[in-house]
Formats: C-alpha cells, sequence, structure tokens
C-alpha cells in the first residue's frame, strides 16, 4: 500500500441523517459486506458503526451513525447524541436524505447543527430509483437553497447507482495524510458485538409495531472451541410481560425461528459453527432509564 504523505489521503467520514434514509445500506455498499445491519424500520441503528475502506491512494473512516430525530426517550437521546458525536470526529460530513419532499423542520435542525462544524457537507440523495428524474430538479433546488453544501450527489444505495461518483468526491475532499490502520482492518466491533446485533436484526424483521423498539440482546457468554461449535448464551430484553409472550411464541416457536435464523447468520459472518440459546428477560422501562441503559452498554 501506497503512503506517501504528498499522494495518500486518509480521513473520517461521517454519514449521518434521518432514520430510515439508507445510511447502512450505504456503508455496506461501500464496504462490499455486511457490516450494520438494515430492516425496513427506522431507527435498527443504534450505535455508531465504524468500517475502514483501504484503497492503493487513500482510507476512509467511515461511521455509520444512528438517525437524527426529535428524541422522545433517553435511548433516543443517545442515538441523536452518537451521530453529533461523530461529525465533531469528521473531515468529510455526507449527510443521506431521500427525494419525496423539500427539506423538512428536522433537515433544517440538521442543516444548523452543521453550519457550526468547518466541515465539507456532502449531501447524497439516496433512493432515486424510486421518483421520476424530472422530480429530481426542484428537490435538489431547495436543498441547494438552504445550506451551501461542497457536493450533491443523487443515488441509489440499493441499486448501487452513482456509488463510484461519491466515493471519488469523499476522496476529493479528504486530507493527505498516513493510513490510520492496517491495510486489512475493516472496523473496531468484535464477534459478540456482531452476533448481539444479527440476533437484534432479527428482532426488528419478524416481530410488528412496538416489539423491536422495545428490545434489546446482551451476549451473556460467547465461548470459542477448538472442538465442537462455539457457544453463543443471548439474552433479548423486553420492557413488559407481555412483550416477553409475544418473542416467545406459541410453544416457543416464534424465538425458535428467530434463533434459527440469526444463528445461520453469525455462522456465515464468523465462518464458524456455533451453538446459539436465547433467553427472554423484562427489564422495566430500561429504554427510558439511564443506570439501565448504562447496563446495556448504550452510554
Amino acid at each position: 500500500m501506497q503512503s506517501d504523505n504528498k499522494t495518500f489521503k486518509a480521513g473520517y467520514v461521517a454519514i449521518v441523517g434521518k432514520p430510515n434514509v439508507g445510511k447502512s445500506t450505504l456503508i455496506n455498499d461501500f464496504m462490499g459486506c455486511k457490516l450494520s445491519i438494515v430492516t425496513p424500520k427506522p431507527q435498527t441503528t443504534r450505535k455508531k458503526i465504524m468500517g475502514v475502506l483501504t484503497k492503493e491512494d487513500y482510507q476512509i473512516v467511515f461511521y455509520d451513525t444512528p438517525g437524527i430525530m426529535e428524541p422522545k426517550y433517553e435511548l433516543q437521546k443517545y442515538m441523536v447524541k452518537t451521530a453529533y458525536n461523530a461529525i465533531e470526529d469528521a473531515d468529510v460530513i455526507l449527510l443521506m436524505t431521500e427525494p419525496f419532499e423539500p427539506p423538512t423542520g428536522m433537515d433544517r435542525e440538521i442543516f444548523e447543527k452543521l453550519s457550526h462544524f468547518n466541515i465539507p457537507v456532502i449531501l447524497s440523495i439516496n433512493k432515486i430509483d424510486l421518483v421520476e428524474k424530472d422530480s429530481l430538479i426542484p428537490i435538489i433546488s431547495a436543498y441547494d437553497k438552504q445550506f451551501k453544501f461542497a457536493e450533491i450527489v443523487p443515488i441509489s444505495a440499493l441499486k448501487e447507482t452513482n456509488l463510484d461518483l461519491m466515493l471519488n468526491l469523499i476522496v476529493k475532499y479528504l486530507p493527505a495524510g498516513e493510513p490510520f490502520y492496517p491495510e486489512d482492518y475493516m472496523t473496531d466491533y468484535n464477534e459478540r458485538f456482531l452476533a448481539s446485533e444479527i440476533i437484534r436484526e432479527k428482532v426488528f424483521e419478524f416481530y410488528g409495531e412496538e416489539i423491536p423498539y422495545s428490545t434489546t440482546v446482551a451476549i451473556e457468554e460467547f465461548k470459542e472451541r477448538e472442538a465442537g461449535k462455539d457457544f453463543i448464551k443471548a439474552i433479548i430484553y423486553v420492557e413488559r410481560d407481555s412483550q416477553k409472550g409475544i418473542i416467545i411464541g406459541k410453544d416457543g416457536k416464534a424465538i425458535k425461528r428467530v434463533g434459527l435464523i440469526a444463528r445461520e447468520e453469525i455462522e456465515k459472518q464468523i465462518d464458524r459453527k456455533v451453538y446459539l440459546e436465547l433467553r427472554v428477560k423484562v427489564m422495566e422501562k430500561w429504554r427510558k432509564d439511564k443506570s439501565k441503559l448504562y447496563k446495556m452498554g448504550y452510554v
């Protein structure tokens, strides 16, 4: 890998925006693997996810962040704070939005926050595969009038449209410098975190309404074994007894389904066979209690 200060570029890029605009899909596209869990439901990402992309003449440290919203309880406050903290560490900000409407009040609030940072902001208008091309022009114009963006790039993360263009523009605004991480380094998260996120993703996929938002996952045991399967014991926490019953399902069928699909994906990700044990416990109002959030690793 080339590391000449005059030609090599390296920097931190925070991917930010409202919930469900496609931030996690985008970082997975860039990394060429599943780094962040992705579901159709908003507010899936709760923590900052780091992905390191290293090429011959640059290294980009991406941060996928929770969606920025008006927080209603302590967990959401933590999520919004996490997103803005990522911005403070960034060399380039990649603000993602959608092409369905002009900037909203929340968008303008984000613009106001970004205006305090002397950092180039690239606006990425995602999901252009879902609208007519002619409708993009007034949307781009509306955003252009609201904030001084370094670049505005219409993309489709799902269809991987214009991603090479956007990557080139990101590199354009990176500072020159040495790489921060070794060439083969991809993320700072370990297999325990990966397992908990995959289980949580399946909860988001298989249960409706409020259930996924009331759950969190903790890994109690993760034992690697040279002979036989690795052992993982995970606890799915919910806020009420009624939610516990829904997670488990009749005759335990629902929780068995989550465990089966999660185990298969964990095995695929870590390339080892796994025995996954799932339990469900109640921790009342954990989303609204700072001490419980701390215990769950959120603060």
